[in-house]
């Protein structure tokens, strides 16, 4: 992520939603029901109602009972009602005695209290204006996500002449909430809580791309190149005009309207300053933020001070590759030839497939020495489609679904071949593919002991944490001894560090889009494309990409502390199936867990 899951943040809060009146509260179930009986049966209401207030995170699980729908994504009502649904879930939770649950049940009641008061907190009168005012931006919004999920390769399916006539309702969806959105970012003017310039002008000429597409030509036509075999005839003639016809009259319309709006009225009212310092109730916000998506209680501060010692202890080993290749000039002059020198750039996009591929043969020889859980869900690897490539990060994982009908997706960036490196296929490999995301993801979603919630949710900081410390699993496997391969896991060990400094640099000091670029080239081998895109994602996304450091030092500082009280009796195998385990865990529970799984073993 790099996205794990490409979810829509603007448009889905990690919120569960209030069951229906017709629908026993757990609160006050049956006095004979177990304690046990009650959370799950909580667990279980609360994930049916949040799905069918939010479809699009059903197809992301390939749950196809809404596929009809978008959902109600930017109204008012949509988070007055995610709101209410938080606090009675809170109340029902704490009408469960947590002290007769086991360590199993414990746990799951406690991550589910920590998202639901978080997701509560984001819905409160002095933060709510702030997030629903900017539905979308240019690094997750409808109006990018859709056509994914609609392409024939995305989340909905198209195998019947039922899923069609569902496609074609899901447009119609489409257009309201695009239009919904506008009501929000002019509500948004009215109030004085504005986008940047920036983030409004990419989004501009994302829609420029999708609309001078002919219908034909479009991801939304994707599904009539590929009908299933046993189509009839007639239905792919009326199918074929249907689409066409919602293609320019419903999607296409919607696309120019929301273009429309954000380049001739919406532009010349977004702010100049591109951190969230320079918007109204910004600070505020942003200290929210880091909290929220590190789900530790730190400050945007704390973590700049930390990245700079990161960013310090890392330039170290980079001086150190540099001499033993053998670099005579500068470390600057050792980045300029890294990311300037042909022998480190791919020939062509085939090329950087079939070496994603010989990588991922030789990453699944190690597996077995490192773990004992491992996915059952395919993995693909792809390239991103050519109308999103040049806004992507290097690359991204789209999970699959559990049973294995949809395989997990790592998409690869082929954009601007010249700024992609040989050197760092392999530790993007280890971070978006095996054993990165589509490991944990995987497993979590495989997992039906775990209530959905654990299965389908979780928090940044595990997700892109594990994702980072699968990175340094590199070198226990043996893939880093090439001093080139380890300057590449090097660079991308310093973009994460580096975006301690610039993403608090951006939105708590007020650091430029060019002062960001700058720190970039000055301190790594990020090409400018790849710096460029960076800062403008943490200009889009605030807060998020300070998330991966935090939750790797933490898995990092978990295992040498269990390494140091285990000894011998340490197996990494056993502990990675521990963190591993129980889903994606905010770091203060996955801490407690791992203590405990330590005790037991001293104590065994």
């Amino acid at each position: 992520m790099n996205s794990a899951a490409r979810l829509i943040l603007g448009c889905s809060l990690l919120a569960v939603a209030a069951p229906s009146a017709a629908v026993q509260d757990p609160a006050t179930a049956s006095p004979q029901a177990s304690a046990h009986d009650r959370l799950f049966r909580l667990f279980q209401q609360s994930d049916e109602a949040y799905l069918d207030r939010n479809p699009l995170q059903a197809l992301y699980r390939g749950d196809y009972r809404y596929a009809d729908r978008v959902g109600d994504l930017y109204s008012d009502a949509h988070f007055q009602a995610e709101k209410a649904a938080a606090e009675h879930d809170l109340a029902a939770l704490g009408a469960i005695p947590r002290r007769e649950l086991n360590a199993d049940d414990q746990l799951a009641y406690d991550v589910f209290e920590f998202q639901t008061k978080d997701t509560l907190r984001s819905l409160q009168p002095d933060l709510l204006p702030l997030t629903e005012a900017r539905p979308m931006n240019h690094f997750y919004g409808l109006h990018t996500e859709y056509p994914t999920i609609s392409s024939g390769t995305g989340g909905a399916p198209y195998a019947t002449v039922a899923d069609y006539e569902k496609g074609l309702k899901r447009n119609q969806d489409f257009a309201k909430n695009v239009d919904e959105a506008i009501v929000q970012w002019r509500k948004g003017e009215a109030e004085g809580v504005v986008d940047t310039r920036l983030t409004v002008r990419n989004m501009i000429e994302q829609l420029d791309s999708q609309l001078k597409l002919k219908a034909e030509d479009s991801p939304y036509w994707g599904p009539i190149k590929a009908f299933p075999k046993d189509m009839a005839a007639a239905d792919r003639a009326r199918l074929t005009e249907a689409y066409r016809a919602s293609i320019r009259t419903v999607i296409y319309p919607a696309l120019q309207r929301l273009h429309d709006f954000l380049k001739n009225d919406y532009l010349g009212h977004a702010r100049d300053g591109v951190g969230l310092k320079y918007m109204k109730g910004g600070n505020r916000l942003y200290a929210y933020l880091v909290q929220s998506t590190t789900t530790l209680p730190m400050t945007p501060e704390q973590i700049h001070q930390l990245g700079l010692s990161e960013v310090a202890r890392i330039t170290k080993d980079f001086d150190k590759v540099r001499t033993e290749v053998g670099f005579k000039g500068t470390l600057q002059q050792f980045f300029d030839y890294m990311r300037t020198s042909p022998r480190f750039q791919p020939k062509s996009r085939a090329q950087l497939q079939n070496d994603f591929y010989r990588i991922r043969t030789a990453v699944d020889a190690k597996v077995p020495q490192y773990f004992s859980l491992v996915p059952k869900t395919p993995l693909v690897i792809r390239p991103y489609p050519p109308y999103r490539e040049k806004f992507e990060a290097g690359g991204s994982y789209d999970a699959g679904t559990p049973d294995g009908s949809r395989p997990g997706t790592f998409y690869f960036n082929a954009y601007d071949l010249p700024a992609r490196f040989t050197w760092e296929e392999t530790t993007l490999f280890l971070h978006e593919g095996e054993p990165g995301h589509h490991f944990q993801i995987s497993l979590a979603q495989e997992d039906k002991a775990l209530p959905n919630f654990m299965r389908f949710g979780g928090n940044t900081a595990y997700v892109e944490g594990w994702a980072l410390y699968a990175e340094t699993l590199g070198y226990d496997m043996g893939f880093y001894k090439d001093p080139y391969q380890r300057f590449g896991t090097l660079n991308d060990e310093m973009l994460r560090a580096m975006r301690l400094v610039v993403d608090t640099g951006i939105h708590a000091k007020g650091w430029t889009r060019d002062q960001s670029i700058a720190y970039f080239l000055s301190h790594s081998g990020e090409s400018r494309t790849d710096a460029t895109a960076e800062v403008e994602r943490y200009i889009a996304i605030p807060s998020q990409a300070v998330a991966y450091k935090l939750g790797s030092l933490k898995i990092q500082e978990l295992r040498e502390r269990a390494k140091a009280a285990l000894g011998p009796r340490f197996d990494i195998r056993e502990f990675h199936a521990q963190v591993l385990g129980s889903g994606a865990l905010p770091l203060a529970i996955l801490e407690a867990k791992i203590d405990r799984w330590i005790a037991s073993k001293k104590a065994s």
